[in-house]
């Protein structure tokens, strides 16, 4: 959870970065493409508060299955966008190698590791669960 809270603390640098480069005019982008793009970090900035709110669950919850749902959405909405980014000449430089660090901690490690682990659990805890034996009521005929 250490280095996923990195991780999208690294994602909101950039994010403000991207932000700020878009809105001082640093790049060579047209305004809607620029507005475009304004769209995609707004949802990012909520993806990535999404993202620590979920840690912060799982932190004092670790088998809580929706955060840890929640936190793979987002994790994988950021690795896409950045993925995104990256394939732009003028986002590329601020992205580095965020965007493959985001895309490695979303699906072989979170998903893979963590969240297949703990829906398998709580897969098992629905299908076993503890049947009580009633007693068996005779009735008597008249």
């Amino acid at each position: 959870m250490n280095q996923i809270e990195r991780v999208l603390e690294q994602a909101r640098q950039i994010q403000v970065r991207l932000t700020r480069v878009i809105q001082e005019g640093e790049t060579d982008i047209k305004y809607q493409e620029g507005r475009f793009w304004m769209a995609k970090l707004d949802e990012d900035q909520g993806s990535i508060d999404s993202g620590l709110q979920q840690v912060k669950t799982l932190r004092e919850k670790p088998l809580h299955l929706v955060a840890a749902v929640k936190l793979y959405k987002s994790l994988k909405d950021l690795s896409f966008h950045f993925n995104t980014y990256n394939t732009m000449s003028c986002f590329c430089a601020l992205i580095g190698d965020l965007a493959p660090e985001l895309e490695l901690w979303t699906d072989p490690i979170f998903y893979k590791l963590y969240l297949l682990s703990l829906a398998q659990g709580k897969s098992l805890e629905i299908k076993t669960p503890t049947k009580e034996k009633k007693p068996e009521v005779k009735e008597k005929k008249p």
